[in-house]
């Protein structure tokens, strides 16, 4: 196509600020502490920094990796990255110093930039890495010194400059965003600006989300589904967002008051606690009028109790994942209670069936009938970075492939019943149990391990692990969650463990896990 059509044509992340500040420049885009940046200054502050992302020497394609806390940089740096086609690879900041030194690896990452309070973290995965990141900047928002060899981001933020102009693909690379699975390693799934765009398209239309929504935002933004689902659609619409470093209940109630929040997201875990919180009822929130769950299915219990202490507050629950970037189906409010459970119906740019789960057809198949759970749609991710084979198995008979079990009710609501992958959602958190289980591995002792979710009133779902002891060893339940804390990520660590003298197997040796949580099904409750 010709360069001149092209540029008249695009519309892609980096282009969204710019957009938002031509329609609404004097209104507030985001808060975050004593920090209030309106659309115009959002734009002009994206601008400075990817023309200081630029003069660094990141060209279009390059990886720049983002290690922090939620705050207003991490937005500006997000967007700031897309204008010039960097690919932002946000990393988990739970994580420790090996974990974060495979992502940077991985990713081929030529520049990192981290939050203050994180520099220690940041160092041990920089040694274990073994090479130099040649970018390497601080976010001072605990305003500590800046160490020998890095720059401060608000130098970037203060400087004077204008971005090259640099043609931006709809199919592009702009995120890398990792994601476990059964692998004891995660994947980099990238993701496009037009799978991001029909995303947002997605979100507003089944999510009802317009321009006069005021947003709080404090699960991480790291995860797709804050940065993505919210925060990049307020972006879009012009709406407003209020930035909170974590989900604090006290503090979510007293932003919801301060700011007169009108929308707000959250996985059940969250929504729990700030229902168990002892400001919950003297708390001002006539303000809120949306409310978003997701991550894990909330407690049907939970849900009538937020139907009757949270009346005005409409209810979705946003199902999907990483690589659909991520949402694929909804269910909304006229169906919480009604069809308490379900992951609702495909969102409007998403066409979602069941299939055969063993992969040997896309054909759907009937209601009621569990299968492997798959879509089509322009959300889904290009691919997994540097990894033909897995890509060439998610995509397998052109669709992608959930690696969720689960069917459609007879009017095509989706039940997700179980993870092909074994994957554990802990808090909000994905968890692969295989890379648990190969922690675990590591300790002298261990014989034979399995790891798996139960039901827990917190968590929603808890890591368990089963741990079979060879012979002569000697193995407590407290010396293996020793063990695993120090090598894995809190969350990803189990938080129940039993020792046991064998595993259930079929006849063909396969561990039954389904078996082992039926056992430990109440380990959580007694």
């Amino acid at each position: 196509m010709d360069p001149e059509i092209s540029h008249a044509r695009q519309h892609t992340l980096g282009d969204l600020p710019r957009r938002s500040a031509a329609r609404f420049p004097d209104k507030t885009a985001i808060v975050d502490g004593s920090t209030r940046l309106s659309f115009a200054e959002l734009d002009a502050t994206v601008d400075r920094v990817a023309a200081a992302i630029a003069d660094a020497g990141l060209a279009k394609g390059d990886r720049l990796a983002l290690l922090s806390h939620n705050c207003w940089q991490f937005a500006v740096l997000d967007f700031a990255a897309a204008r010039v086609g960097v690919v932002l690879v946000p990393i988990n900041f739970m994580l420790g110093g090996d974990e974060i030194a495979y992502i940077l690896d991985h990713s081929g990452a030529s520049a990192f930039v981290v939050e203050d309070g994180l520099l220690d973290v940041a160092g041990r995965a920089l040694t274990a890495l073994g090479r130099p990141v040649p970018v390497r900047a601080v976010v001072r928002v605990a305003g500590g010194p800046v160490p020998e060899g890095w720059v401060d981001v608000q130098d970037w933020v203060e400087r004077d400059g204008v971005p090259p102009h640099v043609p931006v693909a709809d199919d592009d690379p702009v995120r890398m965003m990792f994601t476990s699975g059964t692998e004891s390693r995660p994947k980099g799934a990238l993701l496009s600006s037009r799978a991001l765009m029909w995303q947002y398209v997605s979100c507003v239309v089944d999510g009802s989300m317009s321009a006069d929504d005021v947003e709080l935002h404090t699960l991480p933004l790291y995860h797709c589904a804050q940065l993505d689902c919210f925060l990049g659609v307020d972006v879009y619409l012009g709406a407003t967002s209020v930035i909170l470093p974590g989900p604090d209940p006290a503090a979510v109630l007293a932003a919801i008051a301060e700011h007169r929040v009108t929308k707000y997201f959250a996985p059940p875990t969250v929504w729990i606690g700030l229902l168990r919180s002892p400001d919950f009822d003297t708390a001002d929130l006539s303000s809120l009028r949306k409310g978003y769950y997701g991550a894990s299915p909330m407690p049907v219990e939970v849900l009538k109790e937020m139907r009757e202490r949270l009346p005005d507050v409409d209810l979705w629950n946003f199902y999907g994942q990483t690589e659909m970037s991520p949402l694929a189906t909804i269910l909304g409010p006229d169906e919480q209670l009604t069809h308490a459970g379900s992951a609702g119906r495909a969102a409007l740019n998403v066409e979602t069936r069941i299939v055969a789960a063993d992969g040997s057809s896309v054909d759907p198949l009937a209601p009621h009938e569990v299968g492997e759970i798959v879509h089509r749609s322009p959300h889904a991710t290009l691919g997994y970075h540097e990894d033909p084979a897995r890509t060439a198995e998610a995509f397998q008979h052109g669709w992608f492939h959930s690696g969720d079990l689960g069917y459609l009710d007879d009017d095509g609501r989706l039940y997700v019943v179980d993870r092909k992958k074994d994957m554990i959602k802990t808090g909000g958190e994905n968890v692969a149990s295989r890379e648990v289980e190969e922690a675990i591995y590591t300790m002298p002792g261990v014989a034979e391990v399995a790891v798996f979710g139960v039901s827990h009133p917190r968590w929603v779902e808890a890591v368990t692990a089963v741990v079979v002891a060879k012979d002569g060893a000697d193995l407590t339940p407290d010396s293996v969650l020793a063990h695993a804390r120090s090598v894995l990520a809190g969350y990803k660590a189990p938080k129940y463990v039993v020792v046991a003298d064998a595993l259930p197997k079929n006849p063909s040796g396969k561990i039954l896990k389904r078996q082992l949580r039926d056992e430990h099904a109440t380990i959580a409750t007694g």
